[in-house]
């Protein structure tokens, strides 16, 4: 008999990275989440009894056995090139608790996801610190200074002695557009095995192209006759330069991939569900375009939904039209641009919603993943 996979859930926001295990086969015990909003989404969507609500540092995983997986997306706003980008010296920076979570509940693997500024240079050394705390969780330091810790334990890792509880690690750069996520959006995800499982494992490669997305717009142009628009704007120099690029890389054989989905193939299909509040199709006044403010072309990826600074919108949760005309994303849309289900219910108001779900984790991206994770450790001891 297959033992269901479960997981626990840290920093666990709206739910996204939780929805995709969820559709991947996981079952929830616990969701561990400080913010209020994001609590009462988790408590409207899933059984509130297993949604903590508080911090990380006082959630006691002692009550907790025989872990399957632990996921989440440690606070990214130290690393956001959107913020601060204050990095290890910023307070709101919770690796250090995820890698403590991992050493008390041993799980058989984790799955955490952050933004792309945690690659850029001047966070380089502070990365390789977090991806070696994550590899031997027990080897620790009691200095409070990452540096002096980080060379320690860098020495301990590299001697021939016991490093205790152990994982193999894999960490790469992806885009959801890739992975059929109608939106262009670029994370970091790190996964992790244990050691002692002998894990043969490398991520889900691409299901999705730019090319193939292209291919169907200027070569056989399926794109508009699946939608039937006679909304066509398209550049003709540009679409002639486009289709010469694309027959001369692939000759008449079309990209293999199947094509990026768009905002339009997002949308196409939406109509209110049964139980969805009538809110989530409310739209907001006040959009419009100024440089570095502009919204998300109706047949492309969506830009990156982004949670706003102090409740303003930014323009990526803008849609902008062939016409030239832009409006802001009502939540129903924007849920499909995370891929989240039409039925599941984001609590709050316009701009709460917005928040919640520019943090969360797309749910398809999430759930590709997490399906070659749970696929690598069934039945696995």
């Amino acid at each position: 008999m297959i033992k269901q996979t479960n997981s626990i859930e840290l920093f666990s926001g709206a739910g996204g990275l939780a929805k995709g295990l969820e559709l991947a086969g996981a079952r929830h015990i616990a969701f561990v989440e400080w913010n209020a909003e994001a609590c009462k989404t988790l408590r409207k969507n899933y059984t509130p009894g297993i949604v903590h609500e508080g911090d990380i540092r006082e959630f006691n995983f002692k009550d907790y056995g025989g872990v399957d997986i632990v996921a989440g997306g440690p606070p990214c706003q130290p690393f956001s090139l959107g913020g601060k980008a204050r990095g290890n010296d910023d307070e709101r920076d919770m690796f250090p608790y995820a890698v403590s979570a991992i050493r008390h509940l041993m799980p058989k693997a984790f799955i955490f996801e952050n933004v792309k500024g945690l690659l850029r240079k001047s966070f380089a050394e502070y990365f390789q610190y977090i991806l070696l705390q994550l590899r031997y969780p027990e080897v620790t330091s009691d200095k409070e200074n990452w540096r002096e810790s980080y060379d320690i334990i860098k020495r301990i890792a590299g001697g021939k002695g016991d490093k205790g509880l152990s994982y193999d690690i894999h960490c790469r750069l992806v885009n959801a557009a890739d992975y059929g996520v109608p939106q262009k959006r670029e994370r970091v995800i790190i996964v992790g095995f244990r050691s002692d499982l002998g894990v043969n494992w490398k991520f889900p490669e691409p299901t999705h192209s730019e090319d193939s997305l292209l291919w169907q717009k200027y070569v056989t142009g399926e794109y508009w006759q699946k939608h039937v628009t006679g909304e066509l704007d398209v550049d003709e120099k540009q679409a002639k330069r486009l289709r010469a690029r694309l027959l001369e890389r692939y000759g008449m054989l079309a990209p293999e991939l199947s094509p990026w989905r768009t905002v339009r193939d997002a949308l196409a299909t939406l109509h209110p569900v049964a139980g969805q509040p009538a809110s989530d199709f409310l739209c907001r006044n006040g959009a419009r375009e100024y440089p570095g403010h502009t919204g998300s072309l109706f047949d492309e990826p969506s830009k990156t939904i982004k949670a706003g600074a102090h409740g303003v919108p930014g323009g990526e949760n803008m849609i902008k039209f062939n016409d030239g005309s832009v409006r802001y994303f009502t939540v129903a849309e924007a849920k499909r641009i995370q891929t989240f289900p039409d039925e599941y219910n984001i609590v709050g108001a316009w701009s709460e919603a917005m928040r919640q779900l520019g943090n969360a984790v797309p749910v398809e991206l999430a759930r590709v993943v997490a399906s070659s994770v749970i696929s690598h450790i069934a039945n696995r001891f």
